[in-house]
């Protein structure tokens, strides 16, 4: 491969020529003098597929196009480079001016593209066209790839044409696959970003255009270019471009094959009469149902004559086609040795590719494209599930929608009007199937919601200026009010009668999340809850299934009543979350939990009711004994901070089942409950996110249980460090005076332990009001430190009383606390696809000091956050040149450059590496939108630029 970007000086090297050899060879220098010439007709395509579509998913990416007409501005690139999908690329030139590119044209079926461009923003290049010429791809030809390969700027690689007639290739995945047109082979070893590259062959003609290949083969499969040449003349024309279909799929077969079933010697003479360079002809592979070929057409059935004339190439076929939209054509067919002649309808292959897009609940939605229902062979109509977002999420990306309650969704207009009279929050039972199986309608309740996502809109392509533009269909209607339901519970078997009724005070927890906040970039997960009580309405559920208050919560009461949660508190450390619910709407004998005050000790003998991840069916139940009291050390995820447990006495038992739950609660025969079982995120020895299940004593929630039953909203306070354990031998050599040692083991007979401060999430600027890095808490408020527990503060106190080690000197000190409160996410902005807030307290624990209150937390695929390379997990201290040290800089300073307008964006990683990058806003797609809690609702605003 060989790097051009800069000169062909190393090509003129490889081939002898310009290096003073004077045995140059001609063919050498034609090619030296071709490829100068190309170089400047290939750019480097960098764009985003804004949103899924079509079974194309929502991504940012880059490939090669080539100017075809330098004077209209027109590149051709692959259809799987312009997309279906809304589109908002740019293009390098080989001196590196950029220009902005639309799509203008892209192909139903075959693999290719038109972008257009402004020549005049071409400011310091001659533009010159690559001209097309299809007919002169040759069976052992050698050509040369220009193009993007591999994220290089401009490469070059050699090749020789192998085959002419190779069928469309079929990749592997969901997505698309050209069909209906022969393909090219030769083996390059092109790779990705290659896509869209033209062959030329010595005298500087593209005689075809890189698709795709097989990099374990070295194999390149090219597009021919006789319909990407009709489709450029009509535009230079201003005709339309029309396509026409029989919505049936052929495949190219040699004669020998084609005997098998059925091609008599007499017509096999003719082809190879007729066409003496051809070896095969075209065989019916797939016929789509109720499309015109319906019925007519057998899978099997060999063509061979199209209106009275022998076709034995596809580019035959589509001209046919492609001229007689609205007309009927008569086929010719050989069904296994016999003749039989049928008239068809051929229909405009627009009407069956879908040019809206429709948005409603989080999810999107389009028709069912011709591409798709080939793909899987069923019928081309019904509702195509683009995304499944939102609401839509427990169903999967690709399926099609039957019904929604219960009414039926033949189209994407009538699935249109079915939801916008459905209120917000309607749970509504949907029938849907997987293209996979057609056959086996599936049915799933959804609840709809209309609160974060308010309206149905709709955005459809322009055909003229390559925007999908974007209207609003309705507003969301109001959500009905609730009604208060009865319920009763089952029933315990096999345990002590105080242990039965504990199912009374349990409740299954599902949350769904708008965005993903905090670092979190993953589905919470169902589990139950506990009611800690039941007259105000409070539940405890970890934090894995509420990792934060921008969600929506719904609370299952004896697997009956179904009602509406909403944050009540978080706490950053313990890894559980308080839900509010209206226990005005439980007509059910809800009971609240009764807490133990005192802390579990190793040995003790309990019942554990665990309920497994799937939350199927009642729990599982099994009388254990306490194994070990632990210090919780779970490991972060260093580039992707995420809420976890951290300073909590964890509880194992040595019941099995134990790792088979994510949630429960382990209770005495008295029925009170002991402690709880919870879930945290954790990260491996591999960097994989993970998961670890343990207990918690109930004595470390109920301080912060007890204001909650009293009415208050917790304020609680804690001190902004995470602690580590350390043995006797360690503090001895840390210079803890023997003194100290020797109260520790007396304090604590059971556990000679003290706490060492691991990191602190809040730099001060006084020292001696903070604990810092390596200092070891000997006494708080006067008490000896042995126990994590007794590091939590029972009251408000602003300041403690602390007596450290700090570097080896006794030190007594005023320690500022900080509220838990500070630590949760309130605010929100979404700009340019990636999601900013304040840093979150994983992401303090992280860093020494937060350079910037503009933290990325998530990052949108196909977004231009994602396009220029805003990665999450990163600050933003700067936007061009003015400072954005919190969230309302940064909008003043972004909002203020033009749309679509170069502005620079300085970042810093968590490890302190400081990165500037480019970047633009792109409003049509991604309107920046902020999300602000004013407890307990989130409220919306579109902010303008």
């Amino acid at each position: 491969m060989l790097d051009i970007s800069n000169s062909m000086h190393e090509v003129q090297q490889s081939l002898g020529v310009g290096s003073g050899v004077s045995h140059a060879n001609p063919v050498d220098v034609k090619w030296q003098e071709t490829l100068d010439k190309a170089a400047a007709g290939v750019v480097s395509v960098k764009f985003c597929h804004t949103r899924s579509f079509d079974g194309e998913k929502a991504v940012s990416s880059e490939a090669t196009g080539f100017v075809v007409d330098a004077e209209r501005g027109y590149i051709l690139t692959n259809r799987h480079v312009s997309g279906p999908n809304p589109f908002w690329g740019r293009c390098i030139f080989e001196n590196h001016e950029e220009v902005d590119a639309d799509v203008i044209y892209y192909d139903p079926i075959h693999d290719f593209g038109i972008l257009r461009f402004d020549p005049k923003a071409i400011k310091f290049m001659s533009l010159s066209a690559i001209p097309l010429r299809p007919d002169l791809a040759k069976v052992a030809e050698a050509v040369r790839l220009i193009g993007n390969d591999a994220g290089e700027k401009l490469s070059i690689q050699a090749a020789v044409i192998s085959r002419l007639d190779r069928n469309a290739p079929e990749y592997d995945g969901e997505g698309y696959c050209d069909f209906n047109t022969n393909y090219i082979q030769a083996a390059s070893g092109a790779t990705g970003g290659s896509s869209g590259s033209p062959v030329i062959n010595v005298f500087g003609q593209a005689v075809a255009m890189q698709a795709g290949g097989k990099a374990k083969t070295a194999t390149d499969f090219f597009l021919p270019l006789d319909r990407p040449l009709r489709a450029l003349q009509c535009l230079q024309k201003g005709q339309p471009i029309t396509r026409g279909t029989i919505q049936c799929q052929w495949k190219f077969k040699p004669f020998n094959e084609c005997q098998g079933l059925g091609l008599t010697a007499e017509w096999e003479g003719a082809f190879r009469k007729a066409f003496p360079t051809e070896v095969g002809i075209l065989v019916a592979e797939r016929v789509i149902p109720e499309g015109p070929s319906d019925t007519k057409i057998k899978v099997g059935d060999i063509l061979v004559k199209v209106n009275g004339e022998l076709v034995a190439q596809f580019k035959f076929l589509d001209e046919i086609l492609d001229s007689s939209v609205g007309n009927t054509v008569k086929l010719l067919l050989q069904r296994r040795g016999k003749d039989v002649e049928v008239l068809l309808e051929v229909q405009d292959l627009y009407k069956i590719t879908p040019n809206r897009l429709v948005t409603v609940a989080g999810g999107s939605f389009q028709d069912l494209s011709y591409q798709r229902a080939r793909a899987h062979g069923v019928a081309c109509r019904g509702v195509f599930l683009c995304n499944a977002g939102g609401s839509f999420d427990p169903l999967r990306s690709g399926c099609t929608i039957q019904k929604v309650d219960d009414k039926a969704t033949p189209d994407l207009d009538t699935f249109i009007e079915v939801m916008k009279v459905i209120p917000d929050q309607t749970r509504v039972v949907v029938t849907y199937t997987n293209l996979h199986d057609p056959h086996t309608p599936r049915l799933s309740i959804l609840r709809i919601d209309r609160y974060w996502s308010k309206k149905i809109s709709q955005r459809v392509r322009n055909d003229k200026t390559g925007l999908w533009e974007l209207t609003d269909l309705a507003d969301a209607v109001a959500r009905l009010p609730p009604v208060p339901r009865a319920a009763n519970f089952v029933q315990l078997r096999s345990v002590p009668p105080a242990i039965a009724d504990i199912v009374k005070s349990i409740v299954k927890v599902e949350c769904y999340v708008p965005e993903y906040l905090n670092g979190s970039d993953y589905t919470p997960r169902p589990s139950v809850g506990v009611v800690i009580d039941a007259e105000i309405g409070v539940v405890l559920v970890s934090r894995a299934t509420v990792p934060h208050a921008l969600c929506d919560i719904s609370l299952t009461i004896a697997d009956s009543i179904i009602v509406d949660g909403e944050v009540l508190f978080c706490h950053p450390l313990h890894n559980y979350a308080l839900v509010k619910y209206d226990p005005k709407l439980v007509m059910a004998p809800l009971q609240s939990a009764k807490l133990s005050p005192t802390n579990v000790e190793q040995g003790t003998s309990l019942h554990f009711v665990g309920f497994k991840d799937n939350n199927i069916g009642g729990p599982v139940c099994t009388q254990t004994t306490v194994t070990d009291i632990y210090n919780l050390q779970l490991a972060g995820n260093a580039e992707r901070p995420k809420i976890r447990a951290m300073n909590s006495e964890a509880i194992k038992v040595d019941t099995g089942l134990a790792d088979e739950c994510g949630s429960g609660i382990m209770i005495g025969d008295d029925g009170v409950v002991q402690a709880l079982w919870l879930t945290s995120l954790y990260v491996n020895d591999e960097d994989d996110d993970m998961y670890r299940y343990y207990g918690i004593s109930t004595s470390t929630i109920l301080p912060v249980i007890s204001r909650v039953r009293k009415g208050e909203v917790p304020k609680l306070r804690i001190l902004s460090v995470e602690f580590e354990a350390i043995t006797m031998s360690q503090a001895r050599d840390m210079k803890v005076s023997e003194d100290w040692i020797s109260k520790v083991e007396i304090a604590n007979s059971y556990c000679h332990q003290l706490f060492k401060v691991k990191k602190r999430t809040i730099q001060g600027d006084d020292n001696l009001r903070a604990l810092l890095e390596g200092d070891i808490v000997l006494t708080l408020n006067g008490n000896i430190i042995t126990r994590l527990s007794e590091t939590e503060i029972q009251d408000d106190a602003e300041v403690l009383e602390a007596r450290v080690v700090r570097y080896g000197e006794e030190l007594d000190l005023k320690l500022d606390t900080v509220l838990a409160d500070d630590f949760e996410t309130k605010r929100v902005v979404l700009f340019c696809g990636a999601t900013l807030q304040p840093p979150h307290h994983a992401a303090r624990l992280r860093v020494r000091k937060s350079p910037s209150e503009v933290f990325v937390s998530s990052v949108v695929r196909g977004s231009p956050a994602n396009h220029y390379g805003l990665i999450p997990a990163t600050f933003i201290t700067h936007v061009n040149d003015t400072e954005a040290g919190d969230l309302d800089s940064f909008l003043e300073a972004a909002m203020a450059i033009p749309d679509n307008s170069n502005f620079t964006l300085t970042t810093m990683t968590l490890s302190g590496i400081e990165q500037v990058m480019k970047m633009k806003r792109n409003d049509h797609y991604f309107p920046t939108k902020e999300w602000s809690r004013a407890s307990p609702k989130w409220t919306a605003r579109l902010i303008q630029g």
